[in-house]
């Protein structure tokens, strides 16, 4: 999914499918104008089969970078917070 385009309506659906139900379809669109405003990804309108245009949005070279750091920080926290609610569980 890194390197794919994608419009709204169907991201809104992956994060659904992903477990995210609380994404709405209405507020992916301020989070991607933003998300584009900052060069983290581009837009470009393309025909659709199905009735209007669409807008496909793909990451930029700095969305990969800012990508690479979420995920890194991410880790580091998700193992943090692991180790806090095994000490938990173990009764320290």
């Amino acid at each position: 999914m890194r390197q794919e385009e994608i419009y709204g309506y169907e991201l809104s659906a992956r994060l659904s499918e992903y477990g995210l139900n609380f994404v709405s379809e209405g507020s992916i669109y301020p989070v991607l104008l933003r998300l584009q405003k900052e060069n983290l990804i581009v837009g470009k309108l393309k025909e659709s089969p199905n009735g209007p245009p669409r807008k496909y949005y793909r990451l930029t070279e700095e969305g990969h970078r800012a990508l690479d750091g979420f995920r890194r920080e991410w880790t580091e926290l998700k193992t943090a917070v692991d180790r806090i609610l095994q000490l938990g569980e173990d009764g320290r």
